[in-house]
């Protein structure tokens, strides 16, 4: 494939685009100067500038990981220890996955996230529940908020796919500031996830598509890059043929999803989502959806939320089975999530 180098007149311009605020005027030599630097970080590939030995527990001791990347493994192990604390509260993790904010350009809250707080406000009941809010929309609406899009180590090798994820930061390349080792956390912290969805073309919403993508390192991921030495396909690849140990990091964990549409594709959302997740082996509670103001202008279709007070209820029996599975799971019990919740109407 043809190499994406860049010259370094090139690499500066794009570096310095980002200043283009005539504020930053007088300070020109002082951006030359930084430019400087980063084409310097950039020609010499200094993808992870800060490391230390790996340590005890490791295929090589000896071997310099990222500092981020260690960050991020204590991040995770701190959460799967809160996951695994019998005493612990029940964890429930509540996504909102529309990139519609009235904090920018839309200039209006999103349908995803008045459903989210529905099913906050029933969670938020139970004595020991835990709820971790994360609002996807952020991504569009926060300043130095992104995910990054996945590398596809895992198509390579599985063992050159690291848990968590350590292709980014990438210092070098000025991909910084990536949401996802905040994100792991939270799904691994999680008895119970809930995804709240709206129809985009037939698809999940980006941001939610570039998480999922990103989390392809919970399902089988190599837990110690040493043993790759970083990423080194070919020793990646021998160690997939030798016999690769398929750890599927969030199994056992219980889901809720929830898609609405308002013409088209909700069904076929909805199906994707939950066969995601079952593949990963985490186990249904619900799925749903649904048509908001089904072919109705957008411009009421608040009005239209506000009027379908029965799918209001289906976003709460939702959450409601999802509460009740992580409640059965957490004490070893079996249950049909839901079986004794009232619909709210009949076919």
């Amino acid at each position: 494939m043809p190499s994406p180098k860049l010259p370094e007149v090139e690499f500066k311009r794009r570096f310095l685009a980002q200043y283009a605020d005539p504020a930053f005027a007088p300070l020109s030599q002082e951006l030359d100067r930084i430019a400087a630097a980063a084409w310097d970080g950039y020609s010499n590939g200094r993808k992870s500038p800060r490391t230390r030995k790996a340590g005890q527990g490791f295929a090589d001791p000896d071997y310099d990981l990222a500092v981020d990347w260690l960050n991020a493994r204590a991040a995770i192990v701190t959460a799967q220890a809160q996951h695994a604390d019998p005493a612990g509260p029940a964890r429930f993790l509540l996504i909102n996955a529309s990139s519609r904010s009235e904090h920018t350009c839309p200039g209006e809250m999103s349908k995803s996230y008045r459903l989210t707080q529905l099913a906050r406000e029933v969670i938020a009941r139970e004595a020991d529940a835990h709820i971790e809010e994360l609002d996807l929309s952020r991504l569009a609406a926060e300043y130095g908020r992104r995910i990054l899009p996945c590398k596809a180590c895992y198509s390579t090798a599985a063992a050159l796919c690291h848990w968590p994820c350590s292709c980014y930061p990438n210092y070098s390349l000025g991909q910084t500031q990536d949401w996802m080792n905040d994100i792991y956390p939270l799904w691994v912290a999680a008895h119970g996830v809930m995804i709240i969805t709206p129809v985009n073309w037939y698809q999940v919403s980006s941001p939610l598509k570039l998480m999922m993508d990103r989390l392809v390192c919970a399902d089988g991921g190599n837990t110690d890059p040493t043993s790759t030495h970083g990423k080194d396909a070919q020793t990646a690849k021998k160690l997939e043929l030798a016999g690769w140990p398929y750890r599927r990091h969030l199994k056992g964990r219980q889901f809720a999803v929830v898609v609405h549409g308002d013409a088209e594709g909700a069904e076929g959302v909805r199906r994707s989502l939950s066969d995601w997740l079952t593949s990963m082996e985490l186990t249904a509670a619900a799925c749903l959806d649904r048509y908001i103001g089904y072919w109705r202008p957008y411009a009421t279709s608040h009005e239209e939320l506000d009027r379908d007070v029965a799918v209001q209820e289906e976003v709460r029996n939702a959450a409601r089975a999802l509460v009740e599975a992580v409640h059965a799971g957490r004490s070893g019990k079996q249950v049909v999530p839901g079986a004794d919740l009232q619909p709210p109407r009949d076919k």
